[in-house]
């Protein structure tokens, strides 16, 4: 058994990842300020006592009593709504949250693992995008504060690997969804998959051919632990290399809703990427890890667990 920190724990994705460290016997310690995750996603295991809830955040200096085998830094909003909401707070969890991540993992030496993205390589020249692409990043654009946030944070995991020999495994997530989004979280799948419930319009930006690589969350939380579980220390991209336009994505919606919405079209976002696809080379052959949840059946099981909330 591991002891393992999750911050950001109460987050959608970090929760399923719990889940999956649980599943396999581990402990563990998780830390969020609930501003954009609840500890509701972690209800069940925080009444048999497998995981520890701390409510704090950890843009401010932590330590974690006892033993900790490996930190796992997920916390940060995650959706353009969210990290536009809280620009200041996004980008203080990047640097000072990586910062204070790592020092706890320094101490305890332990294995550190960051929660990255795609957004990383911003709206990209190269396609699909390999680890070794540098990305287009508007560093002072209206979504830069979580693209240079994650950044600075895998800068930041490389320097302490680097200068104090620790550990570091870094992720680079791709779109991701499934059980426990927010209906108000502003991702594309749960927008839609909202709208559609409610038969109201489903808002298309541009002229719906830009592209995403859409991953159940089932399937990028077994990533994270494939990662946490190698002995490979690059960045690696973990998602889903099946990729579909917008246009695709509503249509699919609708169909499997069977909603009476139509699609309306907004303006395109500024530096909003026209294409988004991970190249799992690096995943496959490095990792073990590729997914394995279609985009069909990854929305069927989304859409039953909103029609519950909505």
């Amino acid at each position: 058994m591991s002891r393992i920190v999750v911050t950001g724990g109460a987050g959608f994705l970090p929760s399923h990842t719990i889940d999956l460290l649980i599943q396999r016997g581990d402990e563990v310690v998780a830390l969020d300020n609930e501003v954009t995750g609840t500890w509701d996603n972690l209800a069940q295991h925080r009444e048999n006592g497998r995981v520890t809830c701390v409510t704090y955040d950890v843009s401010e200096p932590f330590d974690v009593d006892g033993r900790v085998d490996a930190v796992m830094h997920m916390a940060s909003p995650a959706s353009p709504a969210d990290y536009m909401r809280l620009p200041i707070e996004t980008l203080k969890v990047g640097s000072y949250g990586t910062h204070n991540a790592l020092d706890l993992a320094h101490r305890k030496g332990s294995r550190f693992i960051l929660a990255s993205t795609s957004e990383v390589y911003g709206d990209p020249f190269v396609h699909p995008q390999p680890e070794s692409y540098w990305g287009n990043v508007n560093p002072n654009g209206p979504r830069s504060m979580y693209d240079e946030a994650k950044r600075y944070a895998e800068a930041t995991t490389m320097a302490y690997r680097r200068t104090l020999g620790i550990d570091t495994r870094i992720v680079r997530t791709f779109n991701t969804y499934g059980e426990r989004m927010r209906p108000d979280d502003g991702r594309v799948v749960s927008n839609f998959i909202t709208q559609a419930l409610r038969h109201e319009p489903l808002t298309v930006y541009g002229d719906g051919s830009q592209t995403r690589s859409f991953c159940y969350v089932a399937d990028q939380a077994a990533g994270y632990l494939a990662v946490l579980d190698s002995d490979y220390g690059d960045p690696v991209n973990i998602g889903n290399d099946a990729e579909f336009t917008m246009l695709e994505l509503a249509d699919l919606v609708i169909a499997m809703t069977d909603s009476r919405s139509p699609i309306q079209h907004f303006d395109l976002p500024a530096d909003d990427p026209l294409q988004r696809k991970p190249d799992l080379i690096v995943a496959r052959t490095h990792i073990g890890w590729a997914p394995s949840v279609t985009l069909e059946n990854g929305l069927e099981r989304t859409i039953t667990y909103f029609r519950s909330l909505i």
